[in-house]
């Protein structure tokens, strides 16, 4: 009886949904570094030592991966005869104290106070720019060295120029071997250097930098430290034919080639959208691409599984196999792998495209086969075993193939776009080249030097925190100059005297240094230093005290001989930062705001001391508001300041001094006649800076709301919430502050 059909209601079962796929896209981050003295790279001088073991190592890889070891070792002495430099060249190469393993142990040594510094900096950025570099250098070296180990040869053959033919002919055809063999030699290198540094990562590196920042997926760096152990590190744009073939898939490489990576990647793209619709942006597959693993979560290894998942993974491997053939590239897929044991025979002799086009197209095979018989030591056995194979591989293999593929595709884009990545960030680094743009980055604070211990010296010392800029400027000087002039007086002995000469003597005293002279001003600064006491602000504040108290007991000698006056108006600026530095030769220019902001609290507006002159009491220092301030202007553009024979600070100046030492609020009782116009708008401060280990040196300083004034006759209207600050001078004040300690009993 015949089997009566069921039928069921509804439409046919859905297909399960495709799995959900891992997102990755590598990417470098250097947020938070200075860029260079070009504006645009990073710089970086690495350590002088870690830099010539490793030029030593890289020339011995390339020495004996170009069989010319023996060459060099056996000919050192005769190449005494070529240059001086050659000679030292050589000289180096075959020292007993470069110990092939020392430049291991140094790259450790150097990447591991790297992630030191990184920590004591927090920020992980810092090690990063160390691997960069570290990398960019390697990179460079492994063409120079070769371009080095080349010349030196060259050098020895010249001394069997007329003498000992045979000799010379033989190390003729080996340095022409060594040329031919280049991109050979230098793959081999790379991959050897690779090796190292992935055994460092894998054995000190990782596991420091877990202990020092946690895990790496913090901040992205787990999209940031595979990039430097890429088997593609070291190759030029990642497309070599043994390198590909021995650790991902030989793709093809001529345009003609239907598996060239472009299409490829185009390919599988197209069977990604076939899985999860038309939607789904390049971005999206491209970061799929870049996990390996989603390859075996698609399509399993071409192994059924007995279970839900792996039927449905046979199910779209099976149609993955279909689009590889619709496509027209399954055979080029299947002998990629087939070629591989074919190229330790036959290649570099014939290219490595040609034998794998050979094992699925007849007219190559043919010439591959005359290639190979034209040779003569060569036997075409291998070539047809592996036509044979590709020409059986059918059904379950095929599909084996076509899964295995999927994943070392997936391998081979993701490390191809590690490979680009990293690429653009190593245009972002600047391997300082000689002394003098060393000098200049250094001065400017923007050089980052990752050295050995032993050549750090005091170097983190050195580095400037922030700084302090001082201006005395010296009132109507072209009015002085003129005066003395007409009195048949030297105006320039008078100032080197009673004003230059004095102050450059107090310079080593307080830790300052001279910027540069204005012909009527003078410019100083203090640098304070990483592991300094940090009293850049205080031991400023007392040499412009000191400044003004020399000016004024010459003046009251000036006086006594009828010779005119210097009044001064000093300004005191902090910046939170090192100074920028124009190099002029061998002599440093600096380049601040703290040298405008200092140039503006010098000042003194000659309407304002006209007013201010006659009723300015014990302080010397007036700042006004003399029109209101646009919702885009600058209150700096409607301040008028006095400033004569004073000391004005900026407002990060004394927050800093505040942090340097104690200011104690200071209640001094002034004589009636002395009440300033801002009374009771100002809070007077005093404190004690230690100069030297028994020397001390009491200031007061003066805090003030900047007033709202008429600007026709500087009456108040009123206060502003700004603020400005004096360092005071007037003997009267301190006397006062003698008197207070005296009938306290202090």
């Amino acid at each position: 009886m015949p089997r009566i059909p069921i039928f069921r209601l509804g439409g046919a079962p859905d297909k399960p949904a495709p799995p959900t796929l891992v997102a990755s896209t590598p990417f470098v981050s250097l947020e938070g570094l200075s860029v260079g003295v070009d504006n645009l790279r990073h710089d970086v001088l690495l350590s002088p030592r870690f830099v010539e073991v490793v030029r030593a190592q890289i020339a011995r890889l390339i020495a004996r991966h170009g069989e010319l070891e023996g060459l060099l070792a056996a000919e050192a002495p005769s190449s005494m005869a070529g240059p001086s430099w050659m000679r030292n060249l050589a000289g180096k190469a075959v020292r007993p104290k470069n110990d092939p393993s020392e430049w291991r142990s140094l790259l450790t040594e150097l990447q591991v106070g790297s992630l030191n510094r990184a920590k004591k900096e927090f920020k992980l950025a810092v090690d990063v720019l160390a691997r960069l570099a570290v990398t960019k250098f390697l990179r460079t070296e492994m063409n120079l060295q070769f371009a080095q180990v080349l010349e030196r040869c060259r050098v020895l053959l010249k001394s069997y120029d007329n003498m000992r033919q045979q000799k010379a002919h033989e190390y003729r055809e080996r340095l022409g071997t060594f040329q031919v063999r280049k991109k050979i030699i230098l793959r081999k290198t790379g991959q050897e250097i690779f090796e190292t540094l992935r055994e460092i990562e894998k054995s000190t590196l990782a596991r420091t930098r877990r202990s020092l920042f946690g895990e790496e997926t913090g901040g992205g760096s787990y999209f940031t430290y595979p990039l430097f152990v890429n088997r593609l590190l070291f190759s030029d744009d990642g497309r070599d034919d043994f390198l590909c073939a021995e650790h991902y898939v030989m793709l093809g490489n001529w345009d003609r080639d239907p598996d060239r990576y472009t299409r490829m990647r185009d390919v599988a793209s197209g069977f990604l959208r076939s899985l999860y619709g038309d939607e789904v942006s390049a971005e999206t597959l491209d970061s799929w691409m870049n996990v390996p693993e989603n390859a075996r979560i698609l399509v399993g290894t071409g192994t059924p599984e007995d279970s839900d998942e792996g039927m449905a993974q046979q199910e779209r491997l099976a149609a993955w196999v279909r689009w590889l053939e619709d496509e027209h590239v399954m055979e080029n897929v299947i002998a990629s792998y087939y070629v591989v044991p074919l190229l330790s025979e036959y290649a570099p002799r014939i290219n490595p495209q040609q034998l794998k086009n050979a094992l699925i197209d007849r007219t190559e095979c043919d010439r591959v086969e005359r290639m190979i018989q034209d040779h003569g030591k060569l036997s075409p056995t291998s070539l047809y075993t592996a036509v044979a194979k590709v020409a059986a591989c059918r059904g379950a293999e095929r599909a084996k193939v076509a899964a295995r593929f999927l994943g070392d595709f997936f391998h081979y884009h993701r490390d191809l776009r590690r490979l680009e990545v990293l690429n653009g960030a190593l245009d972002s680094v600047n391997l300082v080249p000689n002394e003098r743009l060393q000098q200049l980055s250094k001065v400017n604070g923007t050089l980052y030097e990752f050295l050995l211990p032993e050549e750090q010296g005091e170097g983190d010392s050195d580095r400037v925190l922030r700084h302090v800029v001082l201006k005395a400027d010296v009132r109507d000087s072209t009015r002085l100059t003129r005066t003395m002039m007409e009195k048949g007086l030297n105006p320039a002995s008078y100032f080197s005297l009673n004003f230059y000469d004095p102050v450059n003597k107090l310079l080593e005293k307080y830790g300052a240094q001279k910027v540069f002279l204005e012909g009527d001003a003078i410019i100083l600064a203090i640098l304070e230093r990483e592991g300094e006491p940090g009293l850049a602000v205080s031991r400023m504040c007392v040499l412009a005290r000191e400044i003004i108290e020399i000016v004024r007991g010459y003046n009251e000698l000036m006086q006594r001989s009828g010779m005119p006056q210097l009044e001064l108006g000093v300004g005191i600026t902090l910046q939170d930062s090192a100074p920028l530095y124009l190099m002029d030769g061998d002599h440093q220019i600096m380049i601040s705001e703290a040298l405008n902001e200092s140039d503006r609290l010098s000042a003194c507006n000659k309407r304002a001391r006209k007013v201010m002159e006659p009723q300015a009491g014990p302080f010397h220092v007036y700042a006004f508001q003399a029109a209101d301030v646009d919702a885009e202007g600058n209150p700096e553009d409607v301040t008028l300041s006095f400033n004569l024979s004073g000391i004005r600070m900026n407002e990060t100046a004394f927050r800093k001094l505040q942090q340097e030492i104690t200011l104690e609020p200071l209640k001094v009782r002034l004589p009636p006649q002395l009440a300033s116009s801002d009374k009771g708008e100002h809070k007077l401060f005093t404190a004690t800076v230690p100069i030297d280990r028994d020397i001390f040196r009491k200031i007061v300083v003066r805090e003030s709301r900047i007033p709202r004034i008429d600007a026709a006759d500087f009456s108040v209207k009123g206060w502003t919430e700004r603020l400005y600050y004096e360092v005071c001078t007037d003997p009267v004040i301190y006397a006062a502050l003698e008197r207070r300690k005296g009938a306290s009993g202090g």
